[in-house]
C-alpha cells in the first residue's frame, strides 16, 4: 500500500476542465499522461510508487477522457492537449516538471517537450516514438472498434485477454476495471473517453487521425529539438514500438537512453509494473532525482 495518500480534483486546461489525481511526495514534480482510450487510472500503481519515492506525481485525464470534459468543438489534437498542460502547469504550483507518457500521452509529451522546453525538466517515453508500426497500431484500433460495449466485467476482462493472453491474469482486476469504464443507462459498459478522438481522417496516411501534427516526419522534427534527458522505455512484445523505431529515436536524440521490459507487450506498466518501474528509476535518480525541481534538466 502506498505510503502516500491519493488526493484528486480539477483544473482548467485549455478551455476544458480536467481531472487528476495527485500523489504529494514531497520533492520534484511528474506529470504523467496516459494512452489514447485511457484513464489516468491506468497509471496509479506506478504514480503511486514515484509518489513514495518522494516525487510530486500528478496523472491527469486527457480532454475526452475519463472524468475531464469532452472537447466541445471536438478537437484532440496533439496541440491541444499540449496546450491543457501548460494551462495546468501554473495551476499546481510547478513551472517546470518531467513529463512521463505512454503511447497518445507519449506523443503529447514529446509534441510538448520539443514546444516548450522551458517547462520540461526530463521526458519519458513509453513504447511510443516518432516511427510506430501501422500493423500494431491498427490492432489496437480495431480492437477498440469491435468491442464497443460490454454487458459485464467477465466480457471485458475476457476481451483484454484475448488482445493481450501474455498479460498475467491478476493484473487485470475488476476494481481496476470499473474505473477505467463507465456505464451506460441501459447497465452495459463502455470505455470511458470520447469515441470521436478516434475515428480516422478521411483520406488520411497510416499515421493521420484526428490527433493531428502525428505524421512521421512531423514527429521526428518534434524529437530534433529535445534537449532534456530523455528515456524510452519499451515493451519487448510490443507490436506498437519497434526496436527499429528506439534505434531511430536514438539516432535522432542521441543523448537518450533506452530500456527494455522482457515479456511485456505495448501496455508496458499494466503488463509488468514492477520491471516497468525498475527501468525508470535508475533514469531518475541520474537525471532528474527527488531534489531535482530546480535543477537545468539538460544534457
Amino acid at each position: 500500500m502506498s505510503r502516500v495518500a491519493e488526493t484528486t480534483g480539477s483544473v482548467r486546461g485549455a478551455g476544458v476542465n480536467l481531472r487528476y489525481s495527485r500523489w504529494q511526495g514531497g520533492g520534484a514534480p511528474i506529470v504523467v499522461l496516459h494512452g489514447g482510450g485511457q484513464t489516468r487510472h491506468a497509471w496509479e500503481e506506478s504514480c503511486a510508487h514515484l509518489g513514495d519515492l518522494g516525487y510530486d506525481v500528478v496523472a491527469l485525464d486527457l480532454r475526452g477522457h475519463g472524468e475531464s470534459d469532452w472537447a466541445p468543438d471536438q478537437a484532440y489534437g496533439l496541440m491541444d492537449f499540449t496546450a491543457d498542460v501548460v494551462a495546468v502547469l501554473p495551476q499546481l504550483g510547478h513551472p517546470r516538471v518531467a513529463l512521463l507518457g505512454f503511447s497518445l500521452g507519449g506523443l503529447a509529451s514529446l509534441y510538448l517537450t520539443a514546444r516548450h522546453p522551458e517547462l520540461c525538466a526530463a521526458l519519458m517515453l513509453v513504447d511510443v516514438a516518432p516511427r510506430l508500426e501501422t500493423d500494431g497500431v491498427r490492432r489496437i484500433r480495431d480492437f477498440m472498434s469491435r468491442h464497443e460495449s460490454f454487458g459485464t466485467l467477465d466480457d471485458v476482462v475476457a476481451a483484454l485477454r484475448e488482445y493481450n493472453p501474455n498479460r498475467p491474469p491478476d493484473s487485470i482486476r475488476a476494481e481496476s476495471l470499473l474505473r477505467n469504464l463507465r456505464q451506460r443507462p441501459d447497465g452495459r459498459y463502455e470505455w470511458h473517453y470520447d469515441k470521436y478522438f478516434r475515428t480516422p481522417v478521411p483520406e488520411g496516411s497510416e499515421y493521420q487521425s484526428r490527433i493531428g501534427g502525428l505524421t512521421h516526419d512531423e514527429l521526428l522534427a518534434d524529437a530534433r529539438g529535445v534537449r532534456c534527458p530523455t528515456l524510452v522505455v519499451r515493451g519487448a512484445m510490443s507490436d506498437v514500438l519497434s526496436e527499429a523505431g528506439v534505434r531511430e529515436l536514438l539516432d535522432t536524440i542521441p543523448h537518450a537512453e533506452a530500456a527494455t521490459v522482457e515479456r511485456a507487450g505495448h501496455q508496458v506498466a499494466g503488463d509488468r509494473n514492477d520491471a516497468f518501474l525498475v527501468a525508470v528509476t535508475p533514469f531518475l535518480a541520474r537525471w532528474y532525482p527527488v531534489q531535482a525541481e530546480a535543477a537545468p534538466g539538460t544534457v
